[in-house]
């Protein structure tokens, strides 16, 4: 149960951490924000914005505590959510000395560790030894935007704590917002990481202008894709159907917010890798998945033709017209 002296501390500053900010204090919440851009940090405390990401959103301010301090944020919290970008865990995580073993850490990343090739749950297992039923995933097939416009919205509550879980129902249900449970930790953040992918598959077959009947079934294999991997990974029944899985991938494939699926499209249609990562404001987590997938599928043996193909363009320079006409001859 969430008590109404329990305090939440937010890692991360960007759209998705606005909207988990937006639900939180709509449920009076009282959150710790670690703000590490001055500018955001102030339109946060004096006009109930950001003002880099989720602008329009209100935000209410009497709930908040805005701070560059990482330990600050931290400190006193029962509750610890992760919602950077992946790419960057590791240098907003690096000033932290306080324990986190003895709070709730949710991780609302939907990616991997750069480098490490492991999903964020198992690198805050390794590195800041919280224990199995101490670490929790939110997700879901949700975009920020539509979160902060009070858009109707799915979330899985993912943790092997059945009174954790309760406990995240509770903080992240809104009139607009059902919250599910689970408890298969590995398959859905396996879903998270992998559905970049794949959306940057579908912005690639936009781009070089494949139409709605192939992407059906670009998807289609994507899904059969995802449930390979789930099948190596053993132990807990992973369901592929499910909205954390493929309601998460098909709005991220099909949604005009997807910037994993703005960053095939670009590339599809002739930029570069470097000149599309340019183009964008934000990260495309499927940049970094693509590498880690790519390394995991190849020590497990899983047969993963499109995120291969996804991998070739982003890391080997490989034609994406001819990569796509090659994976045509693949797909079922």
């Amino acid at each position: 149960m969430v008590n109404t002296e329990d305090k939440c501390a937010i890692i991360g500053y960007g759209s998705w951490a606005t909207a988990i900010v937006k639900i939180l204090t709509e449920n009076k919440i009282y959150v710790k924000w670690h703000i590490l851009n001055p500018d955001v940090k102030q339109s946060v405390e004096s006009e109930g914005r950001n003002c880099k990401y989720l602008r329009d959103v209100d935000l209410d301010a009497s709930f908040i505590e805005a701070s560059e301090d990482i330990n600050h944020v931290v400190e006193g919290a029962k509750v610890v959510i992760l919602a950077m970008p992946s790419a960057f865990i590791k240098k907003v995580m690096e000033p932290l000395t306080l324990p986190l073993s003895d709070k709730l850490v949710i991780s609302a990343v939907k990616g991997i560790v750069p480098d490490e090739y492991i999903p964020i749950t198992d690198y805050v297992k390794s590195h800041y030894n919280v224990p199995d039923n101490q670490i929790a995933i939110i997700t879901g097939p949700s975009h920020a935007e539509e979160v902060g416009l009070s858009r109707w919205s799915y979330l899985t509550a993912v943790c092997r704590n059945l009174e954790a879980r309760a406990m995240m129902v509770e903080m992240f249900s809104r009139p607009y917002i059902r919250v599910m449970e689970s408890d298969d930790i590995e398959g859905v953040e396996y879903a998270a990481i992998m559905k970049n992918i794949y959306a940057i598959a579908v912005g690639l077959a936009n781009g070089l202008g494949y139409g709605d009947n192939f992407i059906a079934v670009l998807i289609a294999n994507c899904a059969a894709e995802m449930s390979r991997m789930f099948e190596s990974c053993g132990g807990a029944t992973h369901n592929v159907l499910a909205s954390a899985c493929l309601g998460d991938l098909l709005v991220t494939c099909y949604s005009t917010y997807s910037r994993n699926r703005r960053f095939g499209l670009l590339i599809g249609r002739g930029c570069t890798v470097r000149s599309a990562m340019n183009e964008m404001t934000m990260i495309a987590e499927g940049y970094f998945a693509a590498k880690c997938i790519r390394h995991t599928s190849a020590q497990r043996n899983v047969e993963m033709p499109i995120a291969d193909m996804v991998y070739e363009v982003l890391y080997h320079g490989a034609s994406a017209r001819r990569q796509m006409r090659d994976l045509t001859t693949k797909l079922k």
